[in-house]
């Protein structure tokens, strides 16, 4: 019985993480541990970037999602918590793209550590090694969160997690140089 009862538990676990790796972020101008282009780099403190946020699509969401989530961090970030640079809820469990020109009937964007809602793109200290840059798409199991534009990312991040079915990554990379 011992031996059927984790024979099960083995399966359940290998049929989760299969499923689970279907669910996958990909960007035209993204790539998995690669720099980001500047057009992606934030335009004030010091940055000159165009502050563009990139397209993303995603495929795979889990079955029964109920709507979906799309964030941006730096773990890298010398703050001691990270920082924020996109947070956007309550997107439709149907969307498989985002795009910050065109957001979906519905979605939400709320402040990032800029203190505004919206992208605010890769502004790393000059001169420091290269940042990471998070950028997940969560499937939720709820249709929409308890939140206004005014949220701040560690209580989206929070409810993040409490709500998730699965998540897709894309890490990509960004340094300043310098002497800017």
């Amino acid at each position: 019985m011992k031996r059927l009862i984790l024979s099960s538990l083995s399966f359940l676990a290998l049929a989760a993480a299969s499923h689970a790796a279907d669910f996958r972020l990909s960007s035209p101008t993204l790539q998995a541990g690669k720099p980001m282009p500047a057009l992606h780099e934030f335009n004030g403190f010091g940055c000159t970037g165009a502050n563009a946020a990139p397209v993303l699509n995603w495929q795979g969401v889990p079955a029964g999602t109920r709507s979906l989530a799309v964030t941006v961090f730096d773990p890298d970030a010398p703050t001691g918590s990270g920082w924020w640079h996109w947070l956007v809820v309550n997107l439709p469990a149907g969307s498989r793209t985002l795009d910050a020109v065109a957001l979906p009937e519905g979605a939400l964007q709320t402040r990032t550590d800029y203190g505004a809602p919206g992208f605010g793109g890769a502004c790393p200290p000059a001169g420091d090694a290269p940042h990471r840059y998070q950028f997940t798409v969560w499937a939720l199991d709820t249709d929409k969160l308890p939140v206004d534009a005014n949220a701040s990312g560690a209580l989206i991040g929070y409810l993040l997690r409490q709500h998730a079915l699965g998540k897709a990554e894309l890490t990509a990379t960004y340094q300043r140089p310098a002497n800017r």
